[in-house]
């Protein structure tokens, strides 16, 4: 049992890649805010951006469109794929949906599935189960979050009643900062907030019902919070965010859990990145490797987050990973290829 075990042991540290560098490289630029990227393969990504920009650019040709909502010029800063379409949805009042077909290779067509005006609608992310059940969140326009969920493929959404929602606090809301606001893993979804509380919001059946969990990370202030979320299984998950105003402070910026998200535990503390907009876990690697990005650069951690390495000091919002060694990331006018070795 003793060499079994230790063969064991010994397997899982040789699957530890312990990277040391990161290869970047752009492939788009032009003068853009993108915080919203979704790759559909090595050389094939969807990106939304402000000023009505939505682009797909295959092996670094860029197709790129504007949409116009009433002849106003939407921002967008969410974005998703599924099988034969791509969804991206504005911020700011209107929130206007766009349904994008796609046939692989162009788009084939663009339609509004979902319009809402008020004046304090701001929609933040969006992501899809599968390629029928989608969620969209954004802050509150009531006394709960704003959350949008399609059950026919993105055709239809309709928006969730704060009678079957935890109430948020005054001053609660979320970050438009790189369309990971929502983490899902097969009938679960976790949507994360920031401002004067830092919460977890959690939903075992696809939305239908909701319970909402406190977190150690720094609050109070209204850019103060939870940036970003990612969960590698159903129990390990983690969250990543701090405060925009002062980006070097490292407290309370960071947390993991096992549980689901029931609870949370602070992540070197006082110690590894500040700031960050993005994390993600590196796909195969068991949730021991997080990658995570935001404007002072990008920080590896390959022991699940207890310890942290700076790979880069070039800065992006956003990080969506490919496979184990490649991902895409973009940023203040640009997206870029992350070859991690």
């Amino acid at each position: 049992m003793i060499l079994i075990l230790s063969l064991l042991i010994s397997c899982n540290l040789n699957n530890s890649k312990e990277f040391s560098s990161v290869t970047i490289k752009q492939m788009f630029s032009d003068s853009l805010s993108i915080r919203a990227i979704e790759p559909i393969a090595k050389d094939k990504i969807w990106f939304a951006a402000n000023n009505g920009r939505i682009g797909f650019i295959d092996n670094e040709s860029p197709k790129i469109t504007n949409i116009k909502y009433e002849d106003i010029l939407l921002n967008f800063r969410a974005i998703a794929a599924i099988k034969n379409a791509v969804f991206v949805l504005s911020i700011e009042n209107p929130a206007v949906l766009y349904k994008i077909g796609f046939d692989g290779n162009v788009a084939t067509n663009i339609e509004e599935v979902y319009v809402e005006k008020g004046a304090h609608v701001f929609y933040d992310a969006i992501k899809f189960w599968d390629d029928k059940e989608g969620i969209a969140m954004g802050d509150p326009t009531d006394d709960c979050l704003s959350i949008i969920i399609t059950r026919d493929g993105g055709n239809t959404w309709k928006k969730l009643s704060c009678d079957n929602l935890p109430k948020t606090a005054v001053g609660e809301a979320a970050f438009a900062a790189s369309n990971s606001n929502i983490s899902i893993y097969k009938n679960n979804v976790w949507i994360v907030t920031g401002g004067k509380k830092a919460r977890v919001f959690h939903s075992f059946d696809r939305g239908d019902t909701w319970k909402v969990y406190e977190t150690p990370i720094i609050q109070g202030a209204s850019m103060t919070g939870i940036y970003s979320v990612d969960f590698y299984d159903d129990q390990k998950g983690i969250i990543f965010g701090g405060n925009w105003d002062s980006k070097e402070f490292n407290e309370g910026n960071k947390a993991i859990t096992n549980d689901g998200g029931k609870t949370w535990r602070l992540l070197s503390n006082g110690r590894g990145p500040g700031y960050r907009s993005s994390v993600k876990f590196i796909p195969g690697t068991n949730g021991s490797e997080i990658v995570a990005v935001g404007t002072p650069g990008i920080s590896y951690s390959n022991d699940s987050g207890n310890s942290w390495v700076e790979l880069s000091e070039e800065g992006f919002y956003a990080i969506e990973f490919v496979n184990d060694t490649l991902a895409f990331a973009s940023g203040k006018n640009k997206i870029s290829k992350l070859i991690f070795k």
